[in-house]
């Protein structure tokens, strides 16, 4: 339904227009779409303007806006202008969902009763909005995302209190992870029985280690940023290591924050500790290849803790020479997924592995062996016999090498057997885990789900968070930027689950909602744009209202 304009030109050159109501309707005999006027205004310098006033005034109350802001509306006549324009529809759900997952009230706990309480409040939500919207810097948040979002409570803010912010979130973060998972279990019922764990790396815009411990407000800091085997390949830039826990949902359970050249295995036994203090309850640890080892399958088992580990295969004899060879069929557990058990030892040295068969995978690695196998016949082929510097780059290639042997006149050639090796171990993969009460399908199911914590990750590092890379270089500081991007994804993921939809797909249908600042003269309004039905539905999803339709009146 619209308001129509029509107009009828006449005689003498005048043209006279007419105001109705009409809606489009498609005629039941010929299928075309027709107008239909509803109801006719008439001649538009005849208009009953009050009368039309009244109508909108009446039409705002049923869709949430109240008289008053109405007549507001009404009274600033011909001549508004737009002022500015600032986001809404990404804003609106941001807060919303952090009200609703009471980040707010933990975090106004902690602080007390500081008189910068609130100040430090609204930063943190203008943060956690900035790396949801667009991520940047803390400056880039002072300077435009206050700027360009809705967020009228943070106009006074001064950039000393964004990071002052920061110092309480570095204080109190792991508190503040505690407590607000806890609440979310609560509130969303979610299952803890699984726990998924892994570590990443996030790089540092310097060349300079950190090398003195640094004390802070009664906390102790290990100098952080420090050069280590670096997991997207930027080993010569200082770094530190991400270490994140979540349920099989994707929400985080705890973040930490280690050194950059600390080893995966070396994070298990405070991992392991700070989750034993949280009191989960009988849950299942489930990690990466990075963490196997008998100092980490032993922290991981003490206090009865249950573990499902992946295991490296090349690298332990037990699992090369006697899992793989083992007899028996698989079974099938998934589409594309077969698993089968193999039990090792008896009594105490009893060890239990599951190993697994991904189809699918098989199939993409047999395709691009076979792919790298035929450019390294070219090459070979290319070598002829006085080129012994490019023989040698061919075999210590970490792509051609493992194929390759050498003659007696050290010449390359493609050892079939070593060939024949790699093609056995094609989507296989071995877990080991101590529960005994779960079968194989349900090991290699649940270990299946790690995709979501590697999702996370990307989430962070690449696809939207953009924890790195990452400018501060106080530990405190580093440490509460982490924990802000964490609180970022719990926000994303409550989202997602709630109308199951990706975060990105989100972001497209809240974006078309602005917040318009319209001025006449003295007055002025801040007006909701049109919100659509997919929009709506969002918020529906979400368990909240759509913004009001007048937000502001002066």
């Amino acid at each position: 339904m619209y308001l129509r304009t029509t107009q009828r030109r006449n005689k003498d050159g005048s043209v006279v227009r007419y105001y109705a109501l009409a809606e489009n309707a498609r005629d039941p005999e010929s299928g075309q779409v027709r107008a239909r006027v509803v109801h006719s205004f008439g001649r538009a310098d005849q208009l009953d303007r009050a009368a039309l006033e009244r109508l909108v005034a009446s039409i705002r109350r049923v869709l949430g806006g109240d008289g008053e802001a109405s007549a507001v509306e009404a009274s600033l006549g011909d001549d508004m202008v737009v002022e500015e324009v600032f986001e809404l529809g990404v804003v609106h759900a941001v807060r919303g969902l952090w009200d609703r997952l009471g980040i707010g009230d933990v975090i106004a706990a902690r602080l007390g009763t500081k008189p910068a309480g609130e100040a430090y409040l609204t930063a943190l939500l203008a943060m956690v909005l900035q790396r949801l919207d667009r991520p940047g810097s803390k400056l880039a948040c002072f300077d435009r995302e206050l700027e360009r979002s809705w967020l009228p409570e943070a106009r006074g803010l001064k950039l000393g209190q964004f990071y002052r912010a920061l110092d309480v979130l570095a204080e109190h973060g792991d508190a503040i992870e505690a407590e607000l998972f806890w609440r979310s279990v609560d509130l969303f019922q979610l299952d803890v029985d699984l726990v998924f764990y892994d570590a990443t790396t996030a790089w540092f815009e310097t060349d300079d280690e950190d090398v003195a411990t640094h004390e802070w407000r009664g906390l102790t800091f290990a100098p952080l940023r420090k050069r280590g085997h670096s997991k997207e390949g930027r080993d010569n830039d200082a770094q530190v290591v991400v270490a994140l826990a979540v349920t099989r949902d994707g929400v985080p359970v705890r973040s930490w924050v280690f050194p950059g050249n600390t080893p995966d295995v070396a994070t298990v036994e405070q991992v392991k500790a700070d989750l034993r203090d949280m009191r989960l309850g009988r849950t299942l640890f489930v990690g990466d290849a990075g963490l196997y080892g008998k100092r980490q399958l032993d922290a991981l088992a003490k206090g009865a803790g249950r573990y499902v580990l992946a295991t490296p295969i090349r690298r332990v004899a037990e699992i090369r020479d006697e899992v793989l060879s083992h007899p028996g069929r698989y079974a099938d557990v998934a589409p594309g997924l077969r698993a089968k058990e193999v039990v090792l030892g008896r009594g105490e040295r009893r060890r239990r592995y599951i190993l697994c068969l991904n189809q699918e995978e098989a199939e993409r690695e047999r395709r691009h062996r076979d792919e790298l196998l035929a450019q390294l016949e070219a090459e070979l082929e290319r070598l002829g016999a006085d080129h012994p510097k490019a023989a040698c780059r061919l075999v210590a290639s970490k792509r051609f090498g493992p194929y390759l042997a050498q003659d007696a006149d050290g010449r390359p050639f493609i050892d079939r057997d070593k060939v024949r090796r790699a093609a056995h171990l094609d989507g296989k993969f071995v877990l080991t885990t101590n529960d005994d009460s779960l079968s194989a399908a349900d090991i290699a199911l649940g270990y299946k789900g790690m995709w979501i914590i590697e999702s996370c990750f990307r989430r962070m590092k690449t696809t939207g968070l953009e924890v790195r890379p990452m400018f501060h270089w106080m530990p405190q500081r580093i440490t509460a930027h982490v924990k802000l991007c964490v609180l970022a994804l719990m926000i994303q993921r409550r989202a997602e689950l709630a109308t199951d939809l990706t975060w990105r797909r989100l972001r497209a249908l809240l974006e078309p909602i602005k917040a318009v600042r319209w001025r006449s003269g003295e007055r002025a309004i801040v007006q909701t744009t049109r919100i659509g039905a997919d929009a709506r539905d969002v918020f529906k999803k979400l368990g909240m209202s759509t913004p009001k339709p007048i937000l502001a009146a002066d």
